[in-house]
């Protein structure tokens, strides 16, 4: 039961039934602050930090699991509420029936797919354990590593590092998160949360736990969406039959499930639907790419980047059959240079946030043009940028 969202459906102060009551509890790209049904790998979790509870760090960890498995979900939900308690002066993280601990333990979570060079690593950590502004111009890295140091042994506190999506393409390679896991000190323990296999990461060399994350089991994933869309859509806009339908096509991937509901709700908003139809739900389907590219990877790059493409993604087929073609007619709609529109149209591609399709051999000498395609629907990405700018107004 969502208590808040059935207020503010009251507190409408016209009669009009609206379907959509906001869009961003849809967003496969928020996570809640109660993750559905995670309660399993929550106790996991809390069995691998269970130290913290005496003062004491865990082992270094690898959290592993497929994409739209809930790892970050839970990982920044368990993080959260960790911090809050030890910000909290009338709590403590400890039980009554534990000794005192011998120090304090600090809970950061840093997201390597937006803090993805050394600098912005060790400012994020310096910056979630002081209270002092820490600049981002006029600092150097080394300044930002030695500060880390004496705040923790000045405190005496200890550090309990989640590092998320590790090995994805454009964030933090592994062989550069172990060089900068050996500059932490010694009171730094971490969590690295990614998808590879753990025989396959280096990382796995430096760690005492593996903990696998399992893809949303059905049932669990009909119950999400029907929650997320209690939060977001007026009673009734989606019954449990079309939940199943949507779990049924994501076979356990909460963010595509998440992206489908939002394509489909989308559409029937525009078409003034009361509730969404199956053949709201079966277009949303056909809108999803295969291999869909997670929406935080999109909305986790540079701002300039991401105005390349919500200028692409309005764009007829034929302004998008190559990237020179591409490239002028996103000229014509933001302020940013061709020469640096085609530089991340390519970056773009190099990390798979879009793909270029090849066309068909035509017989003319040279290489084919490559077609531009988003990765992810259009459609999701453009309601939720437009809204985030909107905010920003």
């Amino acid at each position: 039961m969502d208590i808040e969202a059935m207020i503010r459906r009251r507190q409408r102060q016209d009669d009009e039934s609206r379907l959509v009551e906001e869009y961003e509890p849809l967003s496969p790209a928020t996570h809640v602050e109660e993750p559905t049904d995670r309660g399993r790998l929550l106790e996991r979790l809390l069995d691998h930090v269970d130290p913290v509870f005496d003062g004491h760090l865990p082992p270094h960890g690898y959290l592993y699991g497929p994409k739209g498995a809930g790892k970050s979900a839970v990982v920044t939900a368990l993080f959260a509420q960790l911090e809050r308690l030890t910000d909290d002066p009338t709590t403590a993280i400890y039980t009554t029936t534990r000794v005192r601990p011998t120090r304090l333990v600090r809970f950061v979570y840093v997201d390597t797919r937006r803090h993805t060079s050394e600098f912005a690593f060790f400012h994020t950590l310096l910056d979630a354990i002081t209270d002092e502004p820490i600049p981002r111009h006029g600092i150097s890295t080394e300044t930002l590593r030695s500060r880390l140091h004496r705040q923790l042994n000045t405190t005496g506190a200890g550090l309990l590092l989640a590092v998320d999506h590790v090995g994805e393409p454009g964030s933090t390679a592994a062989e550069a998160l172990v060089d900068r896991f050996s500059a932490l000190p010694s009171s730094v323990s971490w969590l690295a949360v990614g998808r590879t296999d753990p025989a396959e990461t280096m990382l796995t060399d430096y760690t005492a736990a593996a903990i696998r994350v399992a893809p949303y089991r059905h049932h669990v994933l009909v119950d999400l969406l029907l929650r997320r869309a209690t939060s977001a859509l007026d009673s009734g806009a989606l019954d449990e039959d079309a939940a199943v339908t949507v779990a049924d096509w994501a076979s356990g991937d909460a963010h595509d499930a998440l992206t489908a509901l939002f394509v489909a709700t989308d559409r029937a908003a525009r078409a003034d639907h009361r509730t969404i139809t199956d053949r709201d739900i079966a277009a949303a389907f056909e809108a999803v790419p295969p291999d869909c590219v997670a929406l935080g990877r999109v909305f986790a790059l540079p701002e300039n980047k991401q105005t390349v493409l919500r200028a692409l993604v309005d764009l007829d087929p034929a302004d998008r059959e190559s990237v020179t073609v591409a490239t002028t007619a996103v000229a014509d709609l933001t302020d940013l240079a061709e020469g640096t529109i085609k530089r991340y149209l390519y970056e773009l591609a190099a990390v798979g946030i879009v793909d270029r399709v090849q066309a068909p051999e035509n017989g003319e000498s040279g290489r084919p043009p490559s077609r531009l395609e988003p990765k992810f629907p259009p459609t999701v990405f453009r309601r939720l940028y437009d809204l985030e700018v909107g905010k920003d107004r």
